[in-house]
């Protein structure tokens, strides 16, 4: 009876180890980020993900919170380097002239990771316009 016990206990666990090594392996497959590698793309991928963030509900919530005055554009010049990662952040023009709302969409920005990468030892340069309402 009691090899029957430690048995089902060898089984349960063998078992749960297999399902959740499934999991990570699902898990990681499912975090790979495709790697762009014309400049159309980038540009495309980076606007889209830029207009997400600064639309998004929790940047609104904040913005409203701390700069509920501040309407406007800022064009800037974003580059973006291998790991899909913000190297700079460059205000080119503004109509806004609240300079730590400007400092907290950076600071936001260069903190992000964007949901693809590029090919080694590349960086592209893109220049796009933040429309805050």
């Amino acid at each position: 009876m009691q090899r029957i016990a430690s048995l089902k206990h060898y089984l349960l666990i063998t078992g749960l180890c297999f399902v959740v090594s499934v999991l990570f392996s699902l898990q990681s497959f499912a975090q790979k980020r495709p790697v762009l590698t014309e400049e159309e793309q980038v540009q495309e991928a980076v606007t889209k993900e830029v207009d997400a963030i600064i639309k998004s509900e929790d940047f609104l919530k904040r913005k409203n919170k701390k700069f509920k005055e501040v309407e406007g554009y800022i064009i800037v010049d974003i580059a973006v380097v291998q790991n899909g990662k913000l190297s700079s952040f460059f205000k080119v023009d503004s109509d806004i002239k609240n300079i730590d709302f400007i400092e907290y969409v950076s600071d936001l920005l260069l903190k992000q990771k964007f949901d693809f990468k590029l090919p080694k030892q590349q960086r592209y340069k893109v220049r796009q316009t933040l429309t805050i309402e």
